[in-house]
């Protein structure tokens, strides 16, 4: 049996995408023991994916852009010089529809060139997919616009599995916002013929694949993968401290001037209740890494920490949430490990995409999850308000976020139990 994984973080740096991919494996492992088990990684990553998902190989990605930037034919090029984006939707269309024609024209274009490392790379790529028995899109939210050179690079997984005749599943998704209309051809094209999606959320995420033509008994709604690893991990008692995460980047829309008007309204908070703030980081990717900016947040309330810098695994960001009464958080995820061990968390977004995450673990978790949009002109009274609220509430809230909690963890279990059924059904 031989598994490949698509998955969100090639460098393995964010812990709600590494616990996904973690909890991916794990429970893969349990279905087949003797698995091969792939997984597209960075080189530098090797290291930490051998520590947090042992016995699994990486697949190098590099592979993935050989396949999707080397043009086909000089002729074409030179005939359709002037029309440079129709002449990569063409050549999408002939990878797609005609992947053995695809890889046959690459590989010549190479081996004329002499570009010897690019041909092993893509060989290495394309050999993984067509020796596979089960190809997996493991848990994230990178099918978006806001993402748009790596939702293209899934959907070709995706998509190059399911013309080869693999299973193709994704497994603990959240999907959109897609309204880019190339993204759209594509994942219209390819995302109906993935045998099993299943949604962390169902808010948006079946509003889009029904416009995408996906058949909803293809569909299931079991929350997400992380869940599980979470509860497992559950603190036994509320904590007593406010956690806190804001994601600066530029899919979040989040500013300077918005972290000001957290920070304050955050340490006035915490002051009345006599409350430690603490880091509750997700994203250690320096472009975006959260750390920095809880430090901000920090600043001048406790000066001391490391601002989380020191919570380098899933389980140890875990831990730390469950210290927690409240979680106040601009990351998904830092909501997501909160809520599955039982503590309400108050989420902060602004662009469409974060909107589309905090609304829909609202509605899955049902309550426990109040969603503050940071471009709202009330925000700082509607931030205080809603801290009051989860930190007055949280012990009522407790059970019943452990048993929203519990079931979704079985839900998604009962997902891989389909997986397999599937698997085995193409295998006899």
């Amino acid at each position: 049996m031989k598994i490949v994984i698509e998955q969100s973080h090639y460098s393995l740096v964010n812990m709600g995408d590494l616990s996904m991919l973690q909890v991916a494996v794990s429970r893969l492992k349990n279905l087949w023991p003797d698995a091969s088990i792939k997984v597209f990684a960075y080189k530098q990553a090797e290291d930490l994916l051998e520590k947090y998902c042992p016995k699994t190989d990486p697949v190098i990605p590099s592979g993935q852009d050989v396949w999707l930037t080397t043009p086909l034919s000089d002729r074409l090029t030179k005939l359709m010089s002037n029309s440079s984006e129709q002449l990569k939707d063409l050549e999408w269309q002939i990878r797609y529809q005609f992947p053995s024609m695809g890889r046959w024209l690459v590989q010549r274009r190479l081996k004329k060139r002499k570009q010897l490392s690019h041909y092993e790379k893509l060989n290495l790529f394309l050999n993984a997919i067509e020796e596979a028995d089960l190809v997996v899109a493991a848990g994230g939210g990178y099918i978006t616009d806001a993402f748009e050179n790596k939702a293209t690079k899934s959907l070709t997984i995706l998509g190059l599995a399911t013309k080869l005749g693999k299973p193709t599943v994704m497994l603990g998704h959240g999907l959109g916002p897609l309204d880019n209309p190339k993204l759209r051809t594509k994942a219209k094209a390819i995302l109906p013929k993935v045998n099993l999606i299943s949604l962390r959320e169902k808010r948006a995420g079946i509003p889009l694949l029904k416009s995408l033509g996906v058949s909803p008994q293809r569909i299931m709604t079991t929350g997400d993968d992380a869940i599980e690893l979470v509860y497992d991990n559950r603190s036994l008692e509320l904590g007593n401290a406010i956690g806190v995460n804001l994601r600066i980047a530029r899919y979040s829309d989040v500013n300077a001037d918005l972290l000001e008007t957290v920070r304050t309204v955050l340490q006035q908070a915490a002051a009345s209740k006599g409350a430690p703030l603490l880091p509750v980081p997700i994203e250690f990717y320096d472009l975006n890494s959260d750390v920095r900016t809880i430090k901000e947040i920090l600043a001048g309330y406790d000066d001391t920490s490391d601002a989380g810098d020191s919570l380098r695994t899933p389980v140890q960001v875990i831990k730390q949430a469950g210290r927690c009464r409240v979680v106040v958080t601009g990351s998904y995820h830092a909501g997501v490990f909160a809520l599955a061990q039982g503590i309400p968390v108050v989420g902060l977004a602004k662009s469409e995409y974060y909107k589309d995450k905090f609304l829909g673990l609202a509605d899955i978790f049902g309550k426990g999850c109040e969603v503050v949009f940071l471009d709202d002109t009330c925000l700082k009274e509607k931030l205080m308000a809603g801290i009051d609220k989860a930190w007055q509430s949280a012990e009522e809230l407790r059970p019943y976020l452990l048993e929203s909690a519990s079931q979704q963890a079985e839900l998604g279990r009962s997902a891989y139990q389909k997986v397999y059924k599937l698997v085995e059904s193409y295998r006899s």
